[in-house]
Formats: structure tokens, sequence, C-alpha cells
């Protein structure tokens, strides 16, 4: 069946005050770097880490006072109602909004990943491919500093100006058959970035509102992940 192609849409961050409920999914490296730089920042914002690794965890609450909770991750996020105004930071090795977009559809209707079409890749800075049809785009060809600040007019690593903003680039991606959404992914501070709960309803809210086929990226400045799927309802 035949999709028309819808526009692009791309999530704008509001100006928006500081957080005050943040959400890690992730208690590995990553995930340990988020909770003590975003507790830095933030000390006054309620903080849960949430992972299936109850070693983990233990190794963060050595360090930090916070709540934890050990649960996958994917599945809490699904599960649970998550305020509009809470941050979530994703600090394991999947897509998590495209997951969650997925899971949410499959209980409405019929839903399946596709691979990215192959004319994605051409439009995107430096795409990898992986085996399963995701595609990740990114600006830097080398390794960027942990504590990068994301400015918006220059490079942290090269002092040049930006090439671009991944995330507006990337909702410019077209593919016949198939609607973009791009999730934008804020910095909260250096290396650390997340969405509200509002804009991941809004992700959802999108693709639900469209039956068919779409592209599905979440970007910050310089990197990105982009996925695929069709989905009708029941």
């Amino acid at each position: 069946m035949e999709h028309s192609t819808q526009p692009a849409r791309t999530q704008s961050p509001e100006a928006s005050p500081a957080p005050t409920d943040l959400l890690i999914l992730g208690a590995g490296k990553f995930g340990r770097i988020a909770a003590n730089r975003l507790h830095q920042r933030y000390p006054q914002a309620a903080m849960l880490v949430v992972d299936e690794s109850a070693e983990k965890l233990g190794q963060l609450t050595a360090d930090l006072a916070i709540p934890t909770r050990a649960m996958d991750a994917l599945a809490f996020l699904a599960e649970t109602q998550i305020a509009p105004e809470r941050w979530i930071i994703p600090a394991v090795p999947v897509h998590v909004a495209y997951l969650w977009v997925q899971a949410k559809l499959a209980r409405t209707g019929s839903v399946r990943h596709l691979p990215v079409p192959p004319e994605v890749d051409a439009q995107v800075p430096n795409p990898l491919r992986v085996p399963n049809g995701t595609v990740y785009a990114s600006y830097a060809t080398f390794r960027c500093p942990d504590s990068c600040s994301e400015p918006a007019e220059l490079c942290t690593h090269t002092k040049q100006p930006r090439l671009g903003n991944l995330f507006a680039d990337l909702a410019a991606v077209t593919a016949p058959g198939f609607s973009t959404q791009v999730l934008r992914s804020v910095q909260l501070c250096p290396g650390v970035g997340g969405y509200t709960g509002s804009r991941l309803q809004r992700l959802l809210d999108d693709v639900g509102s469209n039956p068919g086929r779409h592209l599905i990226a979440t970007s910050c400045r310089c990197h990105g992940v982009i996925d695929a799927l069709e989905w009708a309802p029941a």
C-alpha cells in the first residue's frame, strides 16, 4: 500500500525553567555521569534512576543518595504515566523514543519495524547503518569532548562554525511514502541531554494521528539516530 509523504515535523524546545523532575534510564557509565552532573547542576530536582541491574544501581547509590528502581528501563517508561514536565534522560544503548512509540502504538493497532530506506543515507552527515536498518548520523568525524556544552555557533572541538544543526537537518530528510518526525534532545548540562514527557507524548501524537510509514529520529545539534516503522490502527 502506498502512503503519501507528509511534511517533516521537528520539535523546537520552548524556553523552560530549570528541571524539577529527572528520570535517568540506565545506570551504566553514561547513566552515572548523567546522575552526577545533573545532581550537581540541579540539586533541588527530584531524580530517579532506573536500571534492571541492582549491582549497577548499588554502585551509583554508593556515591549519590538518590532513589533508584531495579527494572528494565524501557518497560518502566512504557508502563509509567510520565508527567509532562518530567525530563527523560536516555542512558541506554537503544533508541528509547522510537521503542517507546512502537510499544504504545502496538496497544492500539499493528506496528512493525522497517529498515530506514537506503536513500536516507545520502541525506545525512557521516551515516552509519547497522544490520537492523537503524541509521546513525553525526557531524563529528572525531571523538567529541565528554564535557561539550553544545554551543550554538561553534564546535567545541574544532572551534570552527557549526556545519548545521542536525535536528533541523534530519527534519528535512525525505523518503517516498514516509513522513518524518524528529524529537530534539536538549542539553541540560555538558554531555547530558534529554527531553520532557510532553515532547515525547507529542511525538506519539504526531505518529499516532497519521497511520502509515514513519521515519522517527532523535537528535541533538551534532548526533542523531533514525529508525522507521509502519503502523495501522486496529
